[in-house]
């Protein structure tokens, strides 16, 4: 018999059948080689070994006489049986996905080269497919991992010198994936901007530093008088820089330089350099405010939090005007003198720039991350971050995704608003997304708001979050006046036709005689917000979305405002040519024609998407309200919340019902909060201020509630409502949306995957409601028809682990589109 061989325990695993023309013969083994590519050619070997002890199980075993078998073998085939085992080889492995096509992972091998290199949170190139196209991809996790005979291909090079994400951020990452049910790879894109993908602002270019081994070259090399002198310039330990650099740093032209360069005391590295900065011009620096003692015992709830290293949310309901900014700031003053960092979210655009300028005058550097940002402004801004440089970022939702190195709190202010819910995938939200970063980092978050939303309202109450309350105005300001102006008086009368009431008129009058400025907030864009025909009755529609077009005076079109689509303005009916065609309804742009009609004197500025276009309109537009250019400011609601101008002495509200009857359960709870929060915009200084709220419903409880400032009395009438049909905070949702151009296909796939994920909360024992599916309340939208299902249980991780179970094969036909949206915000 062959000689017996001592080996190491080894692991077994199940054979493959290998060729029969791999099998050659060995001294004292029978050695097969495996055809596996690594993307290196061959790799592991199988090895046929005699082993003693008992036999591994029947699956394990490969008898020998399978194979094509030498004399010596077959004479000693009687012997005790053989077993072949997988001598797989360790490598490192890299596991990467996709930003876009497939969601599952795949792993590639570490070149040597790249080894300890390559970290989670890089981008590297891979080959893919049968063709093996070179694509971008995100490296999860590297490990060592024995690879058996599965064929697995190598990295082919890396796009990122260093990680774009910390290995606290790509856990983020996958929290948001399971949550929210997207694709982790579409994840990772959506936390990294495109910008700082793209590397915008820098370009390519070659770098000069001294070698290593420059001063014994320098005395071995025979330079003219000048080519020394500005080598010995070159020793005190400069960073690398161009040849242009290095010219100017020694005064000379860049000739000596690449004579330096060819001798080799000067070697090149290519780099990216950025090839403008966005410095800021400085603000002056602003003493603390004096806290009251209701922030003061706010300010020491939060520093409890902060001294005690771990996470906890604190829930700041503060009226408005009560002066919970101050709070923030003397809080993030506490983080920064540890060395840490802090980021603040605000929810729209137009409070950024306020917001910032507060800071400024607290801190010397901020950095501001939305969606108004350059690609180029945005990366500069990114990269001081993740450097450490800026210990405060201020910004909208995706702020969350800031790259802190050191974070050390979270503050997200008004966070009860819907903007802070993102519309696309991953439909996530930035509160329970900070909520989630705060936790596991161990840092406090601090939520902000004079109306907070009912679900952190009622966490509140449970304990979960630690609630501080700020019931008064600083330097013991009352709370504006609010009157209600019933608009069916008006109409029945026919005391007015425009947007403003008498009551309103005057009002505004008289604020304006006594120079006050005045604030009108109107929840609709345009001129007119549908055309009818009075003689057929027909309502001009857009063709793809089936919606009212609006009209805009100032371009002369209607406008659709959810697909874009636009024709000129008709001066008679489409359908009957009759040629008194009506343009109903009251846009902002309307309320500007007559606010500007009936008050000549006074300089009227408009708010909304269509005239905050350009960059840094927001910023221009509040700094001449501030200092009193404008006297009459009017809106949609990026007005209503958040700013802070004292000489402010009325603000109306020109039509409260916009929101209140759409078909959303949370439109009650939409409009108490705007109400609450425009009145809050005026009372804020000397001249004191009131509010005028005009509204067909002045009966509403919610409207009733936003009149007496009372938060209290509007939760402990609307919780028990949620409560008794499942609605959040007490039950977890989830919404079902299909689209296709053919509206009996979209129906029928939705009715499909709505049956499936019924049958999955059975199999999986989860108590859910089915709500449809049905028409969208937005029916046609952009030439598809919605339909959509609503589902609704108690058990959040069952739902969620329901439905991706049930719609992860789930195969649409052509054209049609789905999408799940976990935790919605909008209904429509």
């Amino acid at each position: 018999p062959w000689p017996k061989r001592s080996l190491p325990p080894q692991r077994l695993t199940p054979p493959t059948q290998p060729d029969p023309n791999s099998v050659r013969e060995s001294e004292n083994a029978v050695v097969l080689e495996s055809g596996r590519r690594s993307g290196r050619g061959l790799s592991a070997r199988l090895r046929t070994r005699r082993l003693e002890g008992p036999p591994p199980p029947l699956h394990q075993r490969v008898l020998v006489h399978r194979f094509p078998m030498s004399e010596q073998q077959r004479l000693f085939a009687d012997e005790p049986v053989e077993w072949e085992l997988d001598d797989a080889e360790e490598r490192l492995v890299a596991t990467v996905l996709f930003p876009r096509g497939p969601a599952a992972e795949f792993d590639y091998i570490v070149p040597d080269r790249w080894r300890g290199v390559i970290q989670p949170g890089q981008r590297v190139r891979v080959p893919f497919g049968k063709s093996d196209r070179t694509v971008v991809a995100y490296c999860l996790r590297v490990t060592s991992k024995a690879v058996g005979r599965k064929p697995l291909k190598s990295i082919e090079g890396l796009v990122d010198r260093e990680p774009l994400l910390s290995p606290a951020m790509v856990r983020l990452t996958q929290w948001m994936a399971l949550h929210y049910l997207a694709p982790l790879g579409q994840v990772f894109e959506t936390v990294v901007p495109a910008g700082v993908r793209q590397q915008a602002g820098t370009r390519k270019t070659v770098l000069l530093s001294l070698a290593p081994n420059a001063k014994e070259l320098l005395r071995d090399l025979k330079l003219k008088e000048k080519q020394l002198q500005i080598a010995k310039k070159l020793f005190g330990d400069p960073p690398p820089m161009t040849a242009q650099q290095w010219a100017r740093l020694c005064g000379c032209t860049p000739a000596p330089i690449q004579t330096l360069r060819k001798h080799g005391l000067l070697v090149t590295a290519e780099a990216r350099i950025r090839t403008r900065e966005h410095d800021e011009a400085p603000v002056a620096q602003r003493a603390n405010l004096v806290l009251n003692p209701d922030q003061q015992a706010a300010l020491d709830a939060i520093l409890r939090q902060l001294n005690s290293r771990e996470h906890r949310t604190v829930l700041l309901h503060g009226i408005t005007g009560s002066g919970k900014t101050e709070v923030y700031i003397r809080a993030i003053q506490e983080v920064v003198r540890f060395g840490r960092q802090a980021i603040v979210l605000v929810p729209e655009i137009s409070l950024t720039p306020q917001t910032k300028h507060r800071f400024r005058e607290r801190f010397e550097e901020v950095a501001v991350l939305h969606s108004h940002l350059t690609d180029s402004e945005r990366h500069w801004h990114w990269q001081r971050i993740a450097e450490g440089r800026v210990p405060v970022v201020v910004g909208a939702r995706s702020a969350v995704f800031a790259p802190t190195p050191h974070l050390g709190l979270i503050v997200m202010d008004e966070e009860h608003e819907g903007s802070f819910k993102q519309d696309s995938t991953p439909r996530y939200h930035a509160r329970d997304v900070a909520l989630e970063r705060a936790r596991d980092e161990g840092v406090p978050l601090v939520l902000g708001s004079a109306t907070p939303s009912l679900e952190s309202f009622l966490r509140a109450q449970r304990g979960e979050y630690d609630l501080v309350e700020l019931p008064r105005r600083v330097e013991g300001r009352p709370l504006p006046d609010v009157v209600t102006v019933d608009l069916r008086v008006d109409f029945v009368d026919k005391l007015s036709r425009g947007a403003l009431s008498r009551q309103l008129a005057i009002a505004m009058n008289q604020a304006l005689e006594q120079g006050g400025q005045v604030i009108l907030l109107l929840n609709r864009r345009g001129f007119s917000t549908h055309i009818q025909c009075p003689a057929c009755g027909s309502v001009l529609q857009c063709p793809h979305c089936e919606i009212a077009l609006t009209h805009h005076v100032a371009d002369q079109i209607a406008l659709c405002h959810y697909c874009d689509y636009q024709i000129p303005a008709p001066a008679k009916c489409p359908e009957c040519t009759f040629p008194g065609i009506r343009y109903g309804g009251f846009g902002t742009q309307k309320l500007e024609h007559e606010v500007r009609a009936r008050f000549p004197r006074f300089r009227c500025l408009r708010m909304d998407t269509d005239s905050m276009q350009s960059h840094g309109s927001h910023e221009k537009a509040l700094e001449q309200f501030r200092a009193g250019d404008v006297r009459i400011l009017l809106g949609t609601q990026m007005i209503a919340k958040g700013l802070d101008f004292p000489n402010v002495s009325l603000v109306g509200v020109v039509n409260a019902d916009t929101a209140l009857h759409l078909p959303d359960f949370r439109a009650a709870e939409r409009t108490f909060q705007l109400l609450v929060q425009v009145a809050g915009r005026t009372g804020r200084g000397e001249r004191g201020g009131r509010v005028l709220i005009q509204t067909f419903n002045p009966d509403h409880p919610a409207i009733q509630a936003a009149v007496r400032h009372d938060y209290q009395t509007f939760a402990a009438g609307e919780l028990p409502i949620r409560e008794a049909l499942g609605y959040p905070p007490y039950g977890a949702m989830a919404r079902l949306v299909v689209r296709g151009p053919r509206e009996k296909q979209a129906e029928a796939f939705a009715q499909q995957l709505a049956a499936e994920i019924q049958m999955a909360f059975t199999a999986r024992s989860v108590a859910a409601r089915t709500l449809g599916p049905a028409p969208a309340p937005i029916a046609k939208l952009r030439d598809n028809y919605r339909f959509h299902v609503q589902f609704q249980s108690l058990d959040a991780n069952g739902l969620r682990a329901a439905i991706s179970g049930a719609t992860s094969g789930a195969k649409p036909p052509d054209d049609v589109q789905w999408i799940i949206d976990i935790d919605p915000i909008d209904m429509l």
